[in-house]
């Protein structure tokens, strides 16, 4: 297994690849996504693969990608707090291009499951971040991944419908080290 830390042109050359794991890792309850949403996430995916800042954590078995992670910092204008269910305090919610990284995809294939992939790539991922923060939203029915993300130090501060016909997410913050 090997892990690499990708800049945004790196990561948008494995798209095919990138797809295929969003695919199979979201087909599965609770998530039950199907060809429009990859769809949907993937062109999502082509913009932020060109914001300032973007960075993936790819792992790979040989020469296929088994597993993904990648986001940005969120801009001063980001409307990802303008999803909460219920408003947040402006000092949680106050953005200077630096405070957060949005951590926007963590998927591993199915195969490739319980050998600490997923660990690693976050890991390698936030190492050496210049952000206080780390923001991510995750559907409240995932059970592994919250088991995940609480084991490796987010809270829980809100929820969120991240977009039209969403079910409600957790929205999830992980404070970095000054």
């Amino acid at each position: 297994m090997t892990l690499r830390l990708l800049n945004g042109t790196e990561t948008l050359q494995l798209e095919g690849q990138l797809r295929e794991v969003y695919a199979e890792a979201f087909a599965e309850p609770p998530y039950h996504e199907g060809p429009a949403e990859v769809e949907r996430a993937f062109r999502r995916f082509r913009s932020q693969v060109r914001r300032r800042g973007f960075r993936a954590a790819v792992a790979f078995d040989g020469d296929t990608v088994v597993g993904m992670a990648y986001g940005y910092p969120l801009p001063p204008s980001t409307g990802w707090w303008d999803t909460l269910t219920e408003p947040a305090p402006e000092e949680l919610r106050r953005e200077d291009g630096q405070r957060t990284f949005g951590l926007f995809e963590l998927a591993v294939r199915p195969a490739w499951r319980r050998q600490g992939i997923a660990s690693r790539m976050h890991r390698l991922l936030v190492d050496g971040l210049g952000n206080r923060r780390v923001m991510l939203n995750s559907h409240w029915e995932a059970i592994a991944a919250q088991a995940a993300y609480r084991a490796w130090g987010y809270r829980r501060v809100g929820s969120t419908i991240p977009w039209e016909g969403a079910v409600e997410h957790d929205v999830l913050i992980l404070d970095l080290a000054p």
